[in-house]
């Protein structure tokens, strides 16, 4: 044999390929070339691209999420019309979370897609299904000019937003895990929480900075329809990259049943577990990171300019502290007792803090609070990820952890700001955010101390 195709042969034979149940083994010509390579120190031959292919589409999520927050007065008042602009923000608010309700759905489909096919397929079409969401919002023209057409318009963008979103998680988690030698998973996966912080922080400064150099008049005709088009124009690149990745290796094609179907059946157990744990860092995640500049501006009245320094602040710390952990969990044999640390860290911490925050009237004091709350939080995001991950078998990785990370955002992450601020109007108690978290951070430590784990190295 000669030519290119003799030199595919001789670039597959000289590596090694990961195969998802964890069995390593070299493989020769006429294996599938588009399994996933490692060079001989067990890195991803395509480390760089498959790090930012992943990165881009979980950051694209969390950048939605963030600049949609930001402007969604603006959206409201461009979209939803109404006598009372309160009723204005509510529907704009109320599409948003629209998203949410999509996830699960998105978590099955594609989930189960990229179970079958294979992760960058799953990868990719969550990708592309993210970008035309995105460009709908970015792109629809207000309801002066087209009429209830435009409402209905960002709802649809919103719920592929989300139906996108609850599928790239699995997929996108799932192929860096499987890509990399077992010591160096952490490593990996740490780098879809970096992304989100990153993207947090980025959707901050953005929103910031629009606000702060464009007139209102402006920013409120077209100014705010900015960061969505970036994030339009991203998320093609995106699409390229991952179109460019090898495909990952099938897992065992005898089981012909629905993904979700074999998931219920053979692993409900594990799922329900899965959803159990990761509820409690969805909570902590949507009130400590994204209600805290609304805690702080709205609650404690604080100033605006100090809602968006926490909200820096959290970002920054998630982003940093998260990569740390995913070095450190790959020094540990297994991923329970980091899980558990932080989950006892943050609830020891939370009433504390939040008692601090009700009555702290100095800045340091309250950035201080936000940051040790986003540091035990984030120290356990990666471990968290690999526990969920390795609790499911190949055939069922991507729709198992998809799905528990869909339902835990959906019903417990997705309604924690609204359900603090409810508990905090109702009472006229600050504190009730603490209490929020402080007992799903309990419900979620009582789940795992009754979860046997599979260590990674004999699974």
């Amino acid at each position: 044999m000669t030519g290119p195709a003799a030199i595919r042969t001789q670039r597959i034979a000289n590596h090694r390929i990961f195969k998802p149940t964890g069995d390593t083994e070299v493989i020769s010509a006429p294996a599938r070339e588009t399994a996933i390579l490692l060079s001989a120190t067990g890195e991803p031959a395509n480390k760089t691209r498959l790090i930012l292919s992943t990165a881009l589409g979980n950051g694209l999520e969390i950048f939605d999420f963030t600049v949609f927050s930001f402007f969604a007065g603006f959206i409201g008042h461009a979209f939803f019309p109404a006598k009372d602009p309160f009723t204005s923000l509510m529907l704009a608010v109320g599409t948003f979370g629209a998203g949410f309700l999509a996830r699960p759905i998105g978590a099955v489909v594609i989930g189960g897609y990229a179970d079958r096919v294979g992760r960058r397929s799953g990868m990719t079409l969550s990708i592309l299904l993210m970008a035309v969401g995105t460009a709908a919002i970015a792109l629809c023209p207000q309801y002066y000019r087209i009429g209830v057409a435009a409402p209905f318009i960002v709802l649809a963008g919103r719920l592929l937003q989300g139906f996108a979103a609850g599928g790239e998680v699995g997929a996108a988690t799932t192929y860096l895990m499987e890509s990399a030698a077992r010591n160096r998973r952490g490593y990996m996966v740490s780098w879809q929480m970096v992304s989100q912080g990153a993207a947090a922080t980025l959707g901050a400064i953005c929103g910031f900075s629009l606000s702060k150099f464009m007139n209102p008049e402006s920013l409120a005709e077209w100014g705010w329809r900015i960061p969505f088009l970036l994030g339009t124009l991203i998320a093609p690149i995106g699409y390229y990259i991952r179109r460019h990745l090898p495909e990952s290796e099938p897992a065992d094609g005898t089981d012909h049943r629905i993904k979700i179907v074999a998931l219920l059946t053979d692993h409900r157990k594990h799922l329900a577990t899965a959803i159990l744990v990761l509820m409690s860092q969805s909570v902590t995640m949507y009130v400590v990171v994204f209600f805290m500049p609304s805690y702080l501006t709205r609650v404690m009245h604080f100033p605006a300019a100090s809602g968006f320094l926490a909200a820096t602040v959290s970002s920054v710390t998630l982003t940093v502290v998260a990569f740390i952990g995913g070095r450190f969990v790959d020094r540990m044999s297994c991923r329970k007792p980091l899980v558990m640390g932080a989950t006892a860290f943050s609830a020891a911490l939370c009433l504390p803090a939040f008692f601090i925050l009700s009555h702290a009237s100095n800045l340091g004091i309250v950035i201080v609070v936000v940051f040790l709350m986003t540091a035990c939080l984030s120290s356990g995001l990666v471990a968290t990820l690999l526990l969920l991950m390795e609790m499911f078998p190949t055939s069922v990785r991507a729709t198992g952890s998809a799905t528990a990370v869909a339902v835990a955002v959906t019903l417990f992450g997705g309604t924690a700001q609204l359900a603090v601020t409810a508990l905090i109007a109702r009472t006229g108690d600050p504190m009730f955010a603490g209490y929020y978290v402080f007992i799903f951070n309990v419900i979620s430590i009582a789940a795992l101390a009754f979860y046997r784990e599979v260590k990674p190295d004999i699974k």
